[in-house]
């Protein structure tokens, strides 16, 4: 019997790769198996196609605590998360106040339907967050904030979830605090949480769009439709967007959730920002793969620089909208100034 040199080499490869998990599995309670053998050959060794300076976690924090804003013409950056149910919003707000905090925190009600209560089960597919919420990010002081906070919504779903009308309306910082958003029934200037007259404070600096690595996979085309309806909406208002793929220790590959600097090395994290490129529109150079803090109690490198790097691509591009924004008003209150 013969056998082909190239399925002996592949076997041998599948081979290491099964007793490097057996290796794990005691630690993690069980070995994940490679779904295809692309994810066998996409390990460290192989090139990357975009580089993180794992070492510069210190430069990147006094960078942040450095942070200023460029114009006078707001106090504070206002970072609209939205997306699809479960995809990890609220995680990824708590995970950028921790790094900020320098410890494990939870401002944001984050949820885990995966878990043993039937009741909390049933609402996996379902929007946690049912609120408009604005969370402040504050400094290792008590009192001291940053110049920039996230406002977290309901999230999208297949056949409910929160309507375009009422994304657009916080978009535009009509929604107040608090206001329960209803599936059936967008928001409109009769109810007491309209805010008739948003100031520029309360209007979105830019949108982030928080999707699980996997969601090619899994999503239909109405919350294809969905998303990309809101990120036209933002475009029509001059709000700049990014993408961000969460939870790829948990749905890419083994490597990857072994080790985190595998991530611009993976062929599925490079084929799901490939696909969410093609259909949506984001450049690639605006779409973030990382993991959030859920299970962890302390703070890890590797965590904290990928969050950290997709944290500067939004408070710059937030930033500079904010800048134009000032400078296109000064303009304008100048020529009518001149024209009186």
């Amino acid at each position: 019997m013969f056998i082909h040199y190239n399925t002996v080499i592949l076997q041998y490869k599948y081979l290491r790769v099964i007793t490097l998990l057996q290796s794990t599995s005691t630690t993690t309670g069980q070995a994940e198996l490679p779904t295809s053998t692309s994810d066998i050959n996409m390990g460290g060794g192989h090139s990357k196609w975009r580089t993180v300076d794992w070492g510069k976690k210190k430069d990147e924090l006094e960078w942040l605590k450095s942070f200023r804003l460029q114009s006078g013409h707001v106090k504070c950056l206002r970072v609209l998360v939205c997306g699809p149910a479960g995809g990890g919003k609220s995680s990824f707000i708590n995970s950028v106040d921790s790094i900020c905090q320098n410890r494990i925190t939870s401002p944001a009600d984050a949820h885990n339907a995966q878990g043993t209560d039937l009741q909390l089960a049933k609402t996996a597919g379902q929007s946690f967050t049912l609120n408009y919420k604005t969370h402040q990010i504050q400094r290792e002081r008590p009192g001291q904030y940053f110049p920039f906070t996230f406002n977290d919504i309901m999230g999208f779903e297949g056949t409910r979830g929160i309507l375009l009308e009422d994304i657009e309306l916080a978009m535009k910082g009509h929604v107040k605090e608090d206001y329960k958003f209803d599936p059936e029934s967008a928001l409109d200037d009769s109810n007491d949480s309209y805010n008739n007259n948003p100031t520029s404070n309360e209007k979105a600096h830019i949108l982030v769009l928080v999707v699980a690595v996997n969601i090619n996979d899994v999503a239909d085309q109405r919350m294809f439709k969905k998303m990309t309806e809101v990120r036209i909406a933002a475009r029509d208002l001059g709000i700049p967007q990014i993408a961000i793929l969460t939870k790829i220790d948990e749905r890419s590959s083994p490597l990857v959730k072994e080790n985190l600097r595998n991530v611009y090395s993976c062929t599925y994290i490079k084929n799901a920002m490939e696909k969410l490129s093609n259909t949506m529109g984001f450049p690639l150079n605006c779409i973030f793969p990382l993991k959030n803090y859920h299970a962890e109690i302390e703070l890890k490198d590797e965590v904290d620089m990928l969050i950290l790097t997709a944290l500067r691509k939004i408070l710059d591009l937030a930033n500079e909208h904010v800048n134009a924004t000032g400078v296109a008003a000064t303009n304008l209150s100048a020529n009518n100034v001149n024209r009186t």
